[in-house]
């Protein structure tokens, strides 16, 4: 099936052309049609599915296609604005009226959106997308919200606050998306999407993309929808098929970080992203990877908004070998290059680890997903495999192999109520002995320092970093 097939407007098609894409993804073959015609969508879709495009495509083609809309003053807010200025009135702010809000968990993921709608849209010239995000100055966004934009894509808590303030109506709201629905949940915007959703009209189609429809999820979806078409993409993109998982058991912190030293030197590597569970480690490993020689950066939710933005330019443009992020701030990029994804350490939720590995593989590209785990922390993967229905296979480096000694293997199919830190794990399926893993400061702190040098420390990304003399060391050192 082609785009052109799904009914697209000729101005959306020449776009699509212009920008390399060839055919639909499975949940564009479906989302789309359906979406064209109004139907509210509840739709569980992995990442890297092009669920973007399927929500956006069918939303431009409308607004593309739409008769001049009739407000209900009969005048545009910027007409309201000009008859102001003509009648001599002290200029003031006309709230901006959108037809269509998109809601992600994220900034970065609000200006992936963004950034894609204005490529669907560059040849349909009077469609404006903007985003409202936190760690923006309110004196931009009030420039964006004046230019009234057709589309809005905003994370929930900064987009209250221009509610609050009269700044944004919905009255003449005509489509809702919530995009990676279950995210927002466990970041606990519930409430905040329960008010955003109250304030816009009933007669509204709604849009609703989530890892999973079951739960609390399932439920607001079918709170805020009306007779919905559940749309559920399976197979390659649900099971990753594209990404080769793997398992490397390490002893301690310091057999950590020299087994992610010698991982990140093989040749094979392109660009990584490296998942840390907190911020602190996000800088410290970053800063530690720079003076190894490598050009590694920091992503996470400290950094101003502006910063992030260099550090994600500069891993577009390549300038960036390795980020070390957090879940949430690296929810939502999609770069090419990143050919690898290192679990630093393991998230506390198995769908986070779906949504890292999804950083790699995209668009059915090929991946590699490398975990690091201290053998005490089977019982995490044991639950991951629960979840994905795929067992991670343990791999062994020569030179960098465990020293803990591995009990006789058991079944996979088994529940392990029972385990405790002395059970062991061997190919794949038996976990190791272990004192507690939790360590996440590294045994001696980072060398000083140097002006103009990168890193993860909330600046933005400024360059690669060496040791004295531009001798490269090794990480684990």
């Amino acid at each position: 099936m082609s785009f052109e097939a799904l009914g697209l407007h000729v101005n959306i098609i020449r776009a699509l052309t212009d920008s390399g894409y060839t055919k639909p993804t499975p949940v564009q073959e479906q989302a789309i049609p359906a979406a064209i015609e109004g139907r509210d969508l509840m739709v569980s879709s992995q990442t890297g599915s092009g669920k973007t495009a399927a929500f956006m495509l069918p939303a431009l083609h409308k607004l593309a296609t739409a008769e001049v809309v009739t407000y209900t003053n009969g005048k545009t807010p910027n007409q309201e604005r000009q008859a102001a200025r003509s009648r001599g009135d002290r200029p003031r702010f006309v709230a901006a009226k959108p037809k269509m809000l998109v809601l992600t968990p994220t900034r970065e993921l609000a200006l992936q959106v963004t950034t894609a709608t204005d490529k669907y849209s560059s040849y349909t010239r009077r469609l404006k997308a903007v985003s409202i995000l936190g760690g923006m100055p309110y004196p931009k966004q009030m420039q964006l919200l004046s230019r009234n934009p057709e589309i809005l894509v905003a994370t929930p808590g900064r987009l209250i606050d221009h509610m609050e303030s009269g700044k944004i109506d919905f009255s003449e709201l005509q489509m809702l998306v919530l995009d990676e629905a279950d995210r927002m949940l466990d970041m606990g915007f519930i409430d905040d999407i329960e008010k955003i959703v109250a304030a816009t009209p009933p007669t509204r189609q709604t849009m609703l993309f989530s890892a999973t429809l079951d739960g609390v999820v399932g439920n607001m979806a079918k709170r805020i929808t009306t007779e919905p078409l559940v749309i559920q993409i399976a197979g390659s993109a649900s099971k990753h098929e594209n990404i080769q998982q793997k398992v490397h058991f390490v002893d301690d912190l310091s057999h950590k970080n020299r087994m992610l030293d010698h991982l990140l030197r093989d040749v094979s590597v392109d660009q990584a992203v490296v998942f840390t569970a907190t911020k602190r480690d996000a800088d410290s490993i970053a800063d530690r990877l720079n003076i190894a020689g490598f050009a590694a950066a920091a992503l996470h939710g400290d950094m101003h908004q502006g910063a992030r933005n260099r550090t994600l330019d500069a891993l577009r443009r390549g300038q960036v070998r390795v980020l070390v992020a957090t879940d949430v701030a690296a929810r939502g990029i999609d770069v090419p290059g990143i050919t690898h994804v290192f679990n630093y350490d393991l998230p506390k939720f198995p769908e986070d680890y779906v949504h890292r590995i999804g950083r790699t593989g995209r668009a059915g590209r090929k991946g590699i997903a490398v975990s690091l785990v201290n053998h005490a922390e089977g019982m995490h993967v044991k639950r991951i495999e629960r979840f994905t229905k795929q067992l991670i296979p343990v791999d062994v480096i020569e030179g960098f192999e465990p020293k803990k000694s591995a009990a006789p293997a058991r079944s996979a199919a088994r529940k392990p109520s029972g385990w405790k830190p002395g059970d062991t794990r061997k190919s794949g399926n038996n976990f190791g002995n272990s004192r507690p893993g939790g360590q996440r400061s590294f045994s001696k702190p980072a060398a000083p320092r140097k002006e103009g040098s990168g890193g993860g420390n909330g600046g933005g990304y400024r360059g690669n970093r060496s040791s004295e003399g531009g001798a490269r060391r090794s990480f684990g050192e």
